[in-house]
């Protein structure tokens, strides 16, 4: 048996690479983009590291341009679905069993193997399937993954060492044992990190998953578990199941060995899994962990001492990098009547260089929404506003789907701070803006607190420190990740620990020790060594 204390450095952020045009690197990934788009793959499902196809599929489209078919998806119906419970179990018992620094090693193999001879190809299929220009790839399937990989092993460490004292004569210690079943993952279309996280960070801990991609962004999260079995994933650890959410309900949420649900999506399928867990708590073997990040409203809140030039470069690339489709992005600005001004000038002149187009494109500022599902929800809000008295239309505003699903970037200016879409989540690239007269700064501040149920992200703008203060006690509770004079969207992996309460989740806090914590089942073992042979205490002799 091996025997040592081991430990490995605190990691560091991976570097973001800039993939200027005409570099090297850019070339280089031009031509992977063109490879991969010319060669659609089978995606079969993984189950127990068998790969099934099924005899129902779906196809993997460029959003961009959805005529191009990049893969054919194998979709689990309830018989692949039960298979996968089943071969989770079948390797739970040898997956727990091993010592955790070996299963650690897998997930940083992986983080290295991620970052690099897989990175073009991890780069690519995320900007094709998930219509994200380079950057934003970069950071999300690269950068974002692998320091969710390292870190994640980093707090489970951390962990393990968290013992409790002793006294004369007897040995306290914690024991961090996985969940006693399998845990369900459900990841969203949005970031492949995400969708790498959900599955990996409870299976470092040492339970078994059975996990739900994305039916919209399957690509990058297929390569993902690729890179996995090759990093040394035992097989039945992780199932890759594409599948209907109605059926991924039925079959794996109902069994009653499921003890953790790992999820980050809407808020509606969050209740409706809490609901179904909540009806059926008397068939389950434990508690299931319900851990969730869900929708947003995230605001900009602008005091009128705030740098004008911070203020709109913030709004800008909160509200319309990746479409608005970050469950960060800024969707509702309150600006000070003596500010505004200034600020509509500024937006006036920069909205035309936010270019809309195909991720090959190297200027393109926003590409496609993820589908057309999407795509005819975000259409609605427009239309909505352009038949509404209510609000103007001041950018943008509109929509075309004919080659790919390409929405403007749109800027509503809000006549009442309960418009519709100051208050509902859209998902899309639309920021409305409500004007507030800066001697009701308090009404705002409270209006702003309380005009939706979210509390996922928000950030201020404000040079007066006394301001800043009142602004960020008047809203506590509005955002679980909360800037000063930045945008609300970037979070980075140990450094800002994201996610937030009320309608937006359960602040469990990806990629940091809370997250981890939720996957592990605390044994406290005391062992005396030498036990009292008494039975009357002192006093009674």
């Amino acid at each position: 048996m091996d025997e040592g204390f081991f430990h490995f450095k605190r990691p560091a952020n991976e570097p973001v690479k800039a993939y200027q045009a005409e570099s090297p690197e850019w070339e280089a990934l031009r031509k992977e983009l063109d490879s991969q788009a010319a060669a659609p793959i089978e995606i079969p499902c993984v189950i127990g590291g068998k790969r099934i196809y099924t005899e129902k599929t779906m196809k993997a489209v460029e959003p961009h341009r959805h005529s191009s078919v990049l893969a054919t998806v194998h979709v689990a119906g309830p018989e692949e679905l039960k298979q996968a419970v089943e071969a989770a179990m079948a390797a739970k018992a040898e997956w727990e069993a091993l010592p955790w620094y070996h299963r650690v090693s897998v997930f940083l193999t992986a983080a290295d193997l991620l970052t690099g001879p897989y990175r073009k190809k991890m780069i690519a299929a995320c900007m094709l399937n998930q219509s994200k220009n380079v950057y934003e790839a970069e950071i999300d399937v690269i950068c974002e993954l692998a320091d969710f990989l390292r870190f994640n092993a980093y707090r489970l460490e951390e962990i393990y060492a968290d013992q409790p004292s002793n006294s004369r004569g007897v040995w306290n210690r914690n024991e961090y044992r996985p969940l006693e079943g399998f845990v369900a993952a459900l990841s969203p279309f949005n970031f492949t990190s995400i969708s790498g996280n959900l599955p990996s960070a409870p299976a470092m801990a040492g339970n078994v998953v059975v996990w739900k991609p994305s039916s919209s962004a399957v690509l990058a999260s297929y390569y993902f578990l690729e890179i996995l079995e090759e990093a040394g994933l035992p097989a039945g650890v992780i199932n890759f199941v594409p599948s209907r959410g109605a059926e991924f309900g039925d079959c794996v949420v109902a069994d009653p060995r499921m003890s953790g649900f790992h999820f980050t999506g809407s808020t509606e399928v969050f209740n409706s899994i809490w609901s179904r867990v909540g009806q059926n708590i008397g068939s389950y073997h434990s508690y299931p962990r319900l851990v969730g990040e869900t929708g947003g409203k995230d605001f900009i809140f602008a005091h009128p001492t705030a740098n004008v030039d911070a203020l709109v470069s913030g709004m800008m690339r909160a509200a319309f990098a990746y479409c608005g489709q970050k469950c960060s992005a800024a969707s509702r600005a309150y600006i000070p009547a003596s500010l505004w001004p200034e600020i509509r000038e500024k937006v006036h002149a920069i909205m035309p260089t936010l270019h809309t187009g195909d991720v090959r494109d190297i200027h393109a500022f926003l590409n496609a929404v993820i589908d057309q599902k999407s795509f005819a929800k975000i259409k609605e809000y427009l239309d909505y506003a352009k038949a509404s008295d209510d609000c103007e239309i001041l950018e943008g505003g509109n929509a075309d789907d004919s080659v790919g699903y390409f929405v403007q970037p749109t800027l509503i200016l809000a006549k009442k701070p309960d418009f519709r879409t100051m208050v509902e989540e859209i998902f899309g690239p639309v920021l409305t803006v409500y004007v507030y007269e800066d001697g009701k700064l308090d009404e705002t501040l409270e209006l702003c607190d309380s005009s939706t149920g979210y509390a996922l992200s928000g950030s201020i703008y404000a040079a007066d420190r006394m301001a800043i203060a009142k602004l960020e006690k008047a809203l506590t509770h509005s955002a679980g990740n909360f800037y000063i004079n930045d945008k609300p969207t970037g979070a980075v992996v140990d450094q800002q620990p994201f996610g937030g309460a009320r309608r937006s989740g359960t602040n469990d806090k990806a990629g940091s020790r809370i997250n981890m914590l939720r996957w592990l089942s605390t044994r406290t073992i005391k062992e005396n060594r030498v036990p009292d042979t008494e039975v009357l205490y002192p006093h009674m002799k």
